[in-house]
């Protein structure tokens, strides 16, 4: 097949682009030839999603739309496997080329905001269907900013979004959870598809290493915690920060604790911890930046949990994954996707999620840490859970789908 991937960034910036990294490789290998079209290349110092040699791209940011929906459509593909796309109009244009698949990785369509949370008076996971009744909480939750035209603005956008998602052929998600969202504003539920999402190792042969199974616990006095992703205030890393008085309180051992990333709520994060430093003694908290993942893989290594305290409904939570193929289990809010991965029990612990709380995050860690038959019993879970989401599984399932979007009807 000749398939068209389109996306808002060509730049490795999240989840979403780590996936087209590895989902385009895995294509081209398996012989399907690839384009690609993005709206910007920013920013230059992170990595580019990797492309196959041959494979043209098209910048919208560079050459506007119309060029760039000229020169898709001469190279006349298939079928187009489409993703987080900022332009209406962009994504109006390219639905009339091709048949096409869209990947729902976040809230379009379903949220003003796209947060899917309201935050006041504390944060806590939207459940409504989107519409003009948003307007009413907009404000009072506090579900985005306080400027009456911006509200306006999103909303139309996020109409016209979900009118254009409406079009697609097949819409896909990585968890149960959004499957409901989409069913639930009117995609046929025969039409929205739940594939099991893919995800790489952070480095080569994890599964023929046995010291993923070791118990570090064990062997030291304190208790090492990590955090990786966007540092922004609904991923809950204030949250984090705030209780681990009361963890070290309930645990009686020292914690070390790593935040990996970046965004613009780390100098706030960084206050934070430095007073929770200050009152709080044998609390030691570390900011690394943004990690590659050769640079991620050692964190993990040496952490004994993965703590994801996001307050908003994660549509899936590809870190976690990426965590739990080297062995370690996680602590998380019950928020949305993040329960596809994360087995209560199983491969961590999960809080209660409406609302999140901190004195909920504190139970759940305790139940993964405090007793070592089931903390190993967590680590083989995490391993177990994580290899179901292989690039082999999502390849053969991805490539079904976008084979009968083609086939005409």
């Amino acid at each position: 097949m000749r398939i068209a991937v389109v996306n808002w960034n060509r730049r490795r910036e999240g989840g979403v682009e780590t996936y087209l990294d590895i989902i385009i490789s895995a294509l081209h290998q398996a012989g399907h030839d690839i384009a690609f079209c993005h709206e910007i290349d920013q920013p230059p110092e992170r990595s580019p999603i990797r492309l196959p040699q041959e494979a043209p791209s098209w910048c919208a940011g560079h050459l506007g739309i119309e060029r760039t929906v000229a020169a898709l459509r001469e190279w006349r593909p298939d079928v187009i496997y489409s993703h987080n796309l900022a332009s209406v109009e962009l994504e109006r244009q390219i639905l009339k080329i091709a048949p096409a698949v869209f990947f729902a990785h976040a809230y379009q369509g379903t949220c003003i905001s796209g947060s899917k949370t309201f935050t006041m008076p504390a944060p806590n996971p939207c459940q409504r269907r989107f519409g003009w009744q948003c307007f009413l909480h907009f404000y009072p939750r506090r579900c985005g900013g306080l400027n009456p035209v911006t509200m306006v603005s999103l909303y139309r956008t996020q109409a016209s979004r979900l009118a254009l998602i409406k079009q697609y052929n097949v819409v896909l998600t990585n968890s149960d959870h959004m499957r409901a969202e989409y069913i639930r504003h009117g995609i046929p539920t025969g039409r929205v598809i739940t594939v099991r999402y893919c995800v790489k190792p952070l480095r080569a042969n994890i599964d023929q290493d046995p010291s993923v199974l070791i118990d570090k616990t064990s062997s030291r006095s304190d208790w090492r915690l990590a955090f990786a992703g966007r540092m922004d205030a609904l991923k809950g890393g204030s949250l984090l920060l705030k209780l681990l008085p009361l963890l070290r309180s309930r645990a009686a051992r020292p914690l070390h604790v790593t935040l990996a990333g970046d965004g613009p709520c780390r100098r706030d994060w960084e206050a934070i911890a430095l007073q929770v430093q200050r009152s709080t003694a044998d609390v030691k908290i570390e900011f690394p930046g943004w990690l590659t993942d050769g640079q991620l893989a050692p964190l993990f290594d040496a952490s004994d949990l993965f703590i994801m305290p996001s307050l908003w409904p994660e549509p899936f939570g590809i870190v976690g994954v990426q965590a739990g193929l080297q062995g370690l289990p996680a602590a998380a809010f019950d928020v949305g996707g993040i329960p596809t991965w994360l087995v209560d029990g199983v491969s961590g612990h999960l809080a209660p999620g409406g609302p999140p709380t901190a004195e909920g995050l504190v139970e759940a860690i305790l139940k993964c840490l405090s007793n070592h038959a089931h903390y190993s019993d967590l680590r083989r879970g995490a391993i177990a859970v994580a290899q179901r989401f292989t690039v082999e599984k999502h390849l053969w399932e991805l490539t079904k789908i976008l084979e009968e979007a083609v086939r005409p009807k």
